[in-house]
């Protein structure tokens, strides 16, 4: 008997569906649940978590994770743990398939078609799988769920009327899962020392600047701002090699544009070898965030 009957992956921001499965079931009821879950996808960045709401018949339960969120309409009787674990597998697979710039960078419904012939093999096996040959998967989804549990609503909350349209806003949130890096590295230890040694270094220079010039000039406050940007890039790559962040590659770029600019905008303040030094310190930082992922799935949830 199928429990879980329709899935789809959902950008957070917008709503925006990227990829669904195949919709087999064309009965009114279920087809005023497909409603609900497309409402409640256009405000997901309202919930962070997992999040559930229960009807008669059908269930909707979804789990956002960063950017990207992944939801399903399971029968009642279909064990929530099951239906977060399906949720789960689904998030990694998806994930492991496309980048968020890819991700950010979709522009249209279904940008990523293709992937639904996945999320149908991975609804099949959930549906055939009996519940014993997942039992630790599940155990630790038992646990989770019992130490944070999702978020539940309401049909109310999944209803165009009540839901947007009168500002309604859930009864309570749970917060968001944290995500799981890979363990820090002795070289990336080096680089976030190097880093905020660059940084304590503009910070100190520009201020200095800044404390002498009773009258800014022009060009001296080009100055002050060539050793402030690259500070504040300095610290935010820090920041992004320590914790997970949506668009890692397009802001490690961006970050790294900056320090090179303002690196070279100082050439006559700073000799070749310190800007050489600043800008090898903002590469290797680069490399570092770039290379430092998310950990392995620990549980393949049955799959």
């Amino acid at each position: 008997m199928s429990m879980i009957f329709f899935a789809c992956v959902v950008r957070v921001r917008d709503g925006l569906p990227l990829s669904a499965s195949t919709d087999f079931y064309h009965t009114q009821d279920f087809l005023e649940w497909k409603r609900r879950l497309k409402t409640l996808g256009l405000r997901l960045a309202q919930y962070p978590g997992r999040g559930s709401a229960e009807g008669r018949d059908f269930s909707i339960h979804f789990a956002s994770f960063g950017d990207v969120a992944c939801m399903a309409i399971c029968s009642r009787q279909c064990p929530a743990a099951m239906a977060f674990c399906f949720l789960e597998t689904l998030w990694w697979e998806f994930t492991a398939s496309y980048d968020t710039a890819c991700i950010g960078l979709a522009s249209r419904p279904y940008a990523f078609l293709e992937f639904d012939s996945i999320i149908q093999k991975m609804k099949w096996h959930f549906n055939c799988v009996s519940s014993s040959q997942m039992e630790s998967s599940l155990e630790k989804i038992h646990e989770e769920l019992r130490l944070q549990p999702p978020v539940v609503l309401t049909l109310e909350d999944t209803d165009v009327a009540n839901g947007v349209m009168n500002g309604h806003t859930p009864m309570h949130l749970e917060p968001a899962p944290n995500f799981r890096m890979e363990p820090v590295t002795a070289l990336g230890i080096l680089s976030l020392i190097l880093n905020i040694m660059c940084a304590a270094l503009n910070l100190i220079r520009g201020v200095h600047l800044a404390e002498h010039s009773l009258q800014v000039a022009h060009e001296e406050l080009g100055n002050i701002l060539a050793f402030l940007i690259p500070f504040g890039a300095c610290i935010f790559q820090c920041y992004l090699y320590l914790f997970y962040s949506p668009a890692r590659t397009v802001k490690v770029v961006l970050l790294l544009l900056f320090i090179c600019l303002g690196n070279m905008y100082l050439h006559g303040l700073r000799n070749l070898w310190q800007i050489l030094f600043h800008i090898g310190v903002a590469v290797l930082s680069s490399y570092q965030i770039l290379t430092r992922q998310l950990q392995e799935k620990q549980s393949d949830c049955g799959v």
